[in-house]
């Protein structure tokens, strides 16, 4: 038998109450139900995975969690939360222990509720750099969870993206471990600040899958996992004090994670120390049994996952119920093994306020899109439009504000093209199209109405999003000849398993341009009529054509998916009233054949003399143009730093243009020679500076060496003696200065008191000159 070290340390309350269960009720505790789920499944194989149980059935012996009981159907959030009240009282009033069920809803881009604020995608918070305003995000998603009785948010994804062919990219933050880490932190600080548990996903590896595709073998070494895939959470852990993981769909050289016990209790509690509730990603234990063939019944399945360290299944009791029931009583599995998740899911019960709620007043009203919920949307979305080309056409002010602007493209007036796959709209309203959509989202066209009052717009469409249907692109050319200036807006419509171009189970084996998009922009582009090219993705394109390409647009603008305020963004950068400030957290593929690419590569991972095929992206992590221009000078560092200490870099930033705007200083470093190949660029830290013209700041970053850990020869993490090249630029790819540091000392061994986080302070700014 499994024995049961990790014990939680629980009050003697919780002790008391799980003392007092029978083993049906421990099991009723370590499932969940899905309430109301009917008939429309969101995800696939919902049919053969569900248990056919009542809802009454289920929930005789208590029930740990609800899923999704505003999530999965357009219902109204008020009557909703009065049925939640009442069906908590029962669970007080009517079952033995009287223990209300957890509520876990998904909150990626907002809570995902009818009605609810759809705010920019989290590529969009990579591209914004900005964790700050991520944590006000986390809060104000937080709040409107709590006050609707849900206490446990599926958010945020801390999967580095690997590959840009995945479906899920739109769903993760950046191809930089440190940037995921730092800003889905800051989310989880912000969450938890509301009252409600964030929950870390996809622990680990998901995003490494094989050739980009959903649920497929990864093939990462330790040295990958560790430097590069586990990082992000362990800050999360760590730094931002999380109290839920979910576990990866993923096999990592041939074991799943939600079978292995290496990750799942060796690293995150026995390394980090977590000691929160570790929930099953939907159906992935049943899938032991189903897709990894591991488990040759639900109930070995179910052995498998508990004694790896899954506490609780979601979203229903497909393994942990009756068939782990019957797998105990046969002497098969260890009821200990049972007791320890059920002690886990006491005591985050008892954390959350659960045990002692009397559900008496339930919300009489709620504004889930709040006037601060919607300034909020608009700021993040405006810093995070990256704009990547421009030979002057932008921003369309003075004359242009006033010409004749033709609007073409699928997306020009399509709302859903600004949200994500997780977005309630079109996770769930895609099967309700019935059903108002519950909140104003405008569309590109309709912003750039409200933008530009004086001017004369045409619309047309050109083109659908997926297809061949080139019918309509006479027209659009013919609107854009007769224009002053052509927007062609193009790119995604996300959408879950087949439906849609990108979102979870829409992988790609081609970067270009769904549909004919590509043949439409080119059409409007040969018209001469100065043509901007507005894309609206889940995910980088391979458009070199556009960005060098010898008829490439005039400029082009990169949005992902950037939320219900997202057009009115696109619009203010388009005028000029905002500054585009976003910059690429992933490299703009060249093709799909070059993928998997990361800017993280070691030496032999970029271009040589040796191969004929180029992996060296259009557009490198780190890019982004603004409306003015900004000189990055005089960078210092110590001299020397012991291996473990910490050092300062410092560098001065000037506003050299003549608008205000904001700079993202990125510090980069190269360790020279290392006992294991290293990356030709790492990021080492980042900082958004607001400067007026002739403005100039000096940024200071205290980095702590640690920041260029890596794993050893003995897999051991440490900090080698050595030189390091660092340098500050626009991007990874240009050192526009730079200096050099040297580790000293001998290696050191990285232990959990060591720092991981970069400090960054700004210095008093030079006054703007005076005219």
């Amino acid at each position: 038998m499994t024995t049961t070290d990790n014990l939680p340390t629980v009050s003697e309350r919780v002790r008391d109450l799980h003392a007092r269960m029978t083993l049906d009720e421990k099991l009723a505790q370590i499932v969940g139900y899905w309430v109301d789920k009917g008939d429309d499944n969101v995800a696939p194989l919902d049919g053969e995975m569900t248990t056919g149980q009542s809802y009454e059935d289920a929930t005789a012996n208590g029930i740990g969690h609800l899923t999704r009981v505003y999530g999965t159907r357009p219902v109204d959030p008020v009557e909703r939360a009065s049925w939640l009240w009442s069906e908590q009282r029962r669970l007080r009033e009517q079952t033995r222990l009287g223990i209300p069920a957890l509520v876990h809803e998904e909150c990626l881009t907002g809570l995902a509720a009818w009605k609810a604020a759809t705010f920019p995608t989290p590529l969009a918070w990579g591209a914004a750099f900005d964790p700050e305003l991520v944590e006000e995000l986390g809060a104000v998603i937080g709040a409107s969870m709590r006050e609707l009785g849900i206490h446990q948010g599926l958010a945020p994804v801390l999967d580095v993206i690997r590959d840009p062919r995945w479906g899920r990219v739109d769903e993760c933050i950046a191809e930089d471990p440190y940037v995921v880490g730092t800003i889905a932190t800051a989310y989880v600080r912000g969450l938890q600040s509301s009252g409600v548990h964030a929950t870390l996903k996809h622990f680990v590896g998901y995003s490494a899958s094989q050739a980009g595709r959903n649920h497929a073998p990864v093939h990462a070494g330790t040295r990958e996992v560790r430097d590069t895939l586990l990082p992000p959470f362990e800050m999360a852990v760590r730094d931002g004090g999380v109290r839920s993981v979910m576990n990866s769909y993923a096999e990592i050289d041939g074991v799943p994670v939600a079978a292995n016990p290496a990750y799942l209790t060796g690293v995150l509690r026995d390394e980090w120390g977590f000691d929160g509730t570790v929930v099953a990603d939907y159906f992935a234990v049943a899938f032991l049994h189903t897709m990894h063939r591991v488990a040759a019944d639900r109930g070995e399945a179910a052995a498998l996952a508990l004694a790896a360290g899954i506490d609780v299944e979601l979203p229903t009791g497909d393994a942990f119920l009756a068939p782990l029931a019957e797998r105990i009583r046969a002497g098969l599995a260890d009821e200990a093994l049972v007791d320890r998740a059920v002690l886990r899911l006491l005591a985050q019960k008892e954390e959350l306020g659960l045990l002692d709620e009397t559900f008496e007043e339930p919300p009489t009203s709620v504004d889930l899109d709040s006037p601060a919920h919607r300034a909020l949307a608009l700021r993040l979305a405006e810093e995070s439009l990256v704009l990547l080309t421009n030979d002057g056409a932008l921003p369309l002010e003075g004359d242009r504000a006033a010409a004749r602007i033709a609007v073409v493209g699928p997306n020009s007036d399509a709302a859903e093209a600004l949200m994500g796959c997780y977005s309630f709209a079109n996770h769930v309203l895609a099967h309700h199209p019935e059903v108002p959509l519950g909140f104003e989202l405008p569309s590109v066209l309709e912003a750039l109405r409200e933008e530009f009052p004086a001017a004369e717009l045409v619309h047309a469409r050109g083109c659908d999003v997926e297809g061949d249907d080139r019918s309509g692109i006479v027209t659009a050319v013919s609107a854009a000849a007769d224009a002053d200036v052509a927007v062609v807006v193009v790119g995604d419509r996300a959408g879950l398993f087949g439906r849609g171009t990108v979102g979870e189970g829409n992988d790609v084996e081609s970067l270009e341009l769904p549909g004919v998009q590509r043949e439409l922009v080119e059409a409007v582009v040969r018209t001469g009529t100065p043509t901007v090219v507005i894309v609206l993705s889940g995910r980088p394109y391979a458009i070199d054509w556009a960005i060098t390409g010898p008829d490439a647009p005039a400029a082009v603008l990169q949005a992902f998916f950037p939320g219900e305020e997202g057009g009115r963004a696109i619009a203010a950068v388009l005028s000029g009233r905002v500054s585009p400030s976003g910059h690429l957290p992933v490299s703009l593929p060249r093709s799909a054949g070059a993928q998997p690419f990361s800017y993280l590569h070691p030496l032999l991972g970029g271009p040589s003399d040796v191969t004929s095929a180029d992996s060296t992206p259009v557009l490198p992590f780190g890019h982004g143009l603004s409306y003015t221009t900004f000189e990055r000078t005089g960078l210092e560092a110590d001299a020397a730093v012991a291996a473990g200490g910490e050092f300062e870099v410092r560098v001065t930033v000037r506003n050299s243009g003549e608008r205000a705007g904001s700079d993202l200083v990125q510090l980069y470093a190269r360790d020279v020679f290392a006992s294991v190949t290293r990356p030709v660029a790492q990021l080492l830290g980042y900082a958004r500076v607001s400067l007026e013209p002739g403005e100039e700041a000096v940024v200071a970053f205290q980095v702590p060496s640690t920041r260029l850990a890596f794993t050893g020869l003995d897999g051991v993490r440490i900090v080698e003696p050595g030189d390091v090249e660092l340098w500050v630029g626009p991007s990874c790819a240009e050192r526009e200065t730079e200096t050099r540091i040297a580790l000293t000392g001998p290696k050191h061994a990285v232990t959990p008191a060591d720092a991981r986080l970069v400090r960054t302070t700004v210095a008093a700014s030079a006054p703007a000159p005076t005219a």
